[in-house]
């Protein structure tokens, strides 16, 4: 069974899981945008929360959307104001996940995001979700990937 790990991250979180991710086996791709946020964190969250709040999405660097050779799909975000980030609503609206087994693992200092859960539970009712809390800060939530 071929599995691929999609994954977004602005403070290494997301780095963190993708190593995890790459230990038990899974092909790795990062999304990366083409337009950074503010330097400032602060500003960054202000921005981009913004931007998750009104579904915005991002343009990438090169990215391959085509996931028809994997069976199984597990997309990694940080959640911001309780929603995607938009470099992972892009991914979202232009990869076709049918007839693939896809999960979320979502990583957040801000606890879980009802948002982003709600829909994943609308457009992928059979996926399966896990949320991390910021594994740079806890480590220990690493171990709920086992």
């Amino acid at each position: 069974m071929k599995k691929l790990f999609i994954y977004y991250s602005y403070s290494g979180n997301g780095e963190l899981v993708a190593q995890k991710m790459q230990e038990k086996g899974y092909d790795i791709r990062k999304v990366e945008t083409i337009k950074k946020l503010p330097k400032s964190f602060f500003f960054a969250m202000m921005s981009g929360g913004f931007q998750a709040g009104v579904k915005m999405k991002a343009k990438l660097k090169e990215f391959n959307f085509d996931v028809s050779s994997y069976d199984e799909v597990v997309i990694g975000s940080p959640i911001w104001n309780g929603r995607f980030p938009p470099a992972i609503n892009t991914v979202l609206t232009k990869v076709n996940f049918e007839g693939k087994e896809l999960s979320f693992v979502f990583y957040s200092g801000s606890g879980e995001g009802k948002s982003a859960l709600k829909r994943v539970n609308k457009e992928y009712p059979n996926s399966k979700v896990l949320f991390l809390k910021q594994p740079k800060d806890y480590p220990e939530e690493l171990k709920k990937l086992d």
